[in-house]
């Protein structure tokens, strides 16, 4: 099940950057609706993160778990929290989340390697 994530992570930023040149006013209005979304509030932005990569995990989206596993350890998330948010993701998909939360501890594995 070996897939690279920072390669997908780096592929679909530039996709996205891509994609703004070519729908520029959707792209404007999703990045600010993230933004608004993800930033810091009564929830703090890792939070928001791992919120987001849980979703991520049970609708079974391989980008979506690139972004925010990479997003959430940028955030202050640390493993013990990402798996921990891959263990309910489990909880609420059932099987198919388990097979995606796998892939989200696999992009984990990934993007602590290249920090260090």
């Amino acid at each position: 099940m070996i897939k690279d994530y920072s390669k997908n992570y780096n592929n679909l930023t530039k996709l996205m950057s891509e994609l703004a040149t070519k729908l520029p006013e959707t792209m404007k209005g999703f990045n600010e609706l993230h933004k608004a979304s993800i930033s810091d509030g009564i929830l703090p932005s890792k939070t928001k993160e791992l919120i987001a990569l849980g979703i991520a995990i049970t609708v079974r989206c391989d980008g979506c778990i690139a972004f925010h596993v990479h997003d959430a350890l940028k955030a202050g998330a640390s493993s013990e929290e990402i798996m921990e948010t891959i263990s309910v993701a489990i909880l609420m998909g059932g099987g198919p989340a388990l097979v995606y939360g796998c892939q989200a501890m696999e992009a984990l594995e990934q993007f602590i390697v290249l920090e260090q």
